[in-house]
């Protein structure tokens, strides 16, 4: 562990430290949110600790305070967490051989810290910045949970402050970077167009699973398109024998 924290240059420690410090503010308004809903104390940090991905818990939390389906919201929670599968493929060899070393590479397997070890092209430098950005992702997001959980408790009232808007501008922030790609856009406005049709019909969470036609309906039209025709191989110049 040692050697990680030496393979770090200032660079690359500084940047890590401005991701923790924006992640514990983004903690903080969790847990006071999650409290400020009427939730048990305990429930944020728990999530935390054991699920540790800041979407899933946004999302789990919202469906469940809106008067959701536990069980709707949890299976909501590991299909936004799916993509955690090709990350793995990604990091494999930064998590090392030990069961209980990839145990704990795999629960500290998220978005930024993803990021930053393939950002790196040494080796050395890929798996330090995994770890360290990691644990400091984990110690500085429990952290801010469990400040914004006490915060929470102690105002009476969270929407006077504003940060009952806090889980949808969460959520809008997460995926306005994947709308760049049309075929992701086309996804988006179609899962929103059943959710919103099926809300006053179901109860609330299940509207956020049947949005997931979206993507059904996506891949199932990009896999009817024909393939493009590859184009005809060129003929060789025969060479006139009579030509001088």
């Amino acid at each position: 562990m040692r050697s990680i924290w030496r393979t770090l240059d200032r660079d690359l420690a500084r940047d890590i430290a401005l991701v923790c410090l924006a992640d514990a503010i983004v903690g903080l308004s969790f847990g006071a949110i999650t409290v400020g809903a009427d939730l048990p104390v305990w429930l944020p940090m728990l999530l935390s600790l054991v699920v540790f991905a800041g979407a899933a818990q946004f999302l789990f939390v919202g469906l469940v305070a809106s008067g959701g389906n536990p069980v709707a919201a949890v299976v909501a929670g590991l299909l936004v967490n799916a993509r955690h599968v090709p990350f793995g493929f990604a990091v494999s060899d930064l998590l090392g051989t030990r069961t209980l070393t990839r145990l704990a590479g795999t629960h500290l397997m998220i978005d930024e810290t993803v990021a930053f070890a393939l950002a790196q092209r040494d080796p050395a430098r890929r798996r330090a910045a995994y770890w360290a950005c990691g644990i400091g992702l984990f110690v500085t997001w429990n952290l801010g949970v469990l400040a914004g959980a006490f915060l929470g408790a102690a105002v009476s009232d969270t929407a006077a402050l504003g940060l009952d808007a806090a889980f949808p501008a969460v959520l809008l922030a997460l995926v306005l970077p994947s709308l760049r790609d049309a075929g992701t856009r086309r996804a988006v406005l179609v899962g929103v167009a059943v959710a919103l049709a099926t809300a006053p019909f179901v109860p609330a969470g299940l509207p956020v699973l049947f949005g997931l036609i979206g993507i059904v309906a996506v891949l199932r039209r990009d896999a009817d398109r024909p393939a493009p025709a590859s184009p005809a191989p060129e003929r060789p110049v025969r060479e006139d024998s009579t030509s001088c």
